[in-house]
């Protein structure tokens, strides 16, 4: 019984799903080794915060019995009481416990400035605020959640690290249902090229 001609067809077979992995297994290769090593990381997602300020005098108020959660702070701008309720952060005024509504342009950008100084080499030293748009003179969004006093930035390095992530995970359309269907592929033709490969490694070799 002659079986070299099918241990051919399955050595071709093997040939070509390994060209066709070729590129996902180096993509898988180079980002895996960049998230190992994290370069640039610690800048790229670097947590930004509003400065705070001690408290000097005391502060008195009764909260509402709705509120899950409470901070009161003091930041460049003034004392501010955020509290978590069961539909999510709310800003208000310490002395009249009122909604503490989004304060014009320059005073975010007041606010922004004091939390970036110091990091003149990532943020630079002016800061662009036009409405809800907040941009350093280096290139860097910024996005400030007023409800929840909390800031957000991102700049190219970020974005380049976002696009390695989506290569490593073959999310290469942008496009959700395709990405998960090429996924599900490759993850099947790797197990496909190993079975194949351990069919080669254990089959009997027939002599000439």
């Amino acid at each position: 019984m002659n079986i070299r001609p099918a241990n051919g067809r399955v050595r071709n077979l093997h040939r070509v799903l390994g060209l066709i992995l070729v590129l996902p297994f180096v993509a898988w290769a180079v980002t895996g080794f960049i998230f190992f090593v994290k370069p640039g990381y610690a800048d790229a997602y670097e947590i930004l915060a509003p400065k705070t300020y001690p408290i000097a005098d005391s502060v008195a108020f009764a909260p509402d019995s709705s509120w899950l959660q409470i901070r009161c702070f003091r930041s460049v701008l003034g004392k501010h009481l955020i509290a978590k309720t069961a539909e999510g952060w709310k800003h208000f005024n310490v002395e009249t416990l009122k909604p503490w509504e989004r304060p014009p342009d320059d005073q975010i950008r007041k606010l922004v400035l004091d939390a970036v100084a110091g990091k003149k080499e990532r943020y630079g030293t002016d800061v662009r605020v036009v409405g809800d748009s907040i941009t350093t003179e280096t290139g860097i969004a910024i996005s400030l959640d007023w409800e929840s006093m909390t800031l957000s930035q991102q700049g190219a390095d970020t974005e380049l690290i976002d696009v390695l992530y989506r290569i490593h995970y073959l999310q290469w359309t942008g496009i959700g249902f395709i990405d998960k269907i090429a996924g599900v592929v490759g993850l099947v033709l790797v197990l496909v090229l190993a079975g194949l490969g351990i069919r080669l490694s254990f089959r009997k070799q027939i002599p000439h």
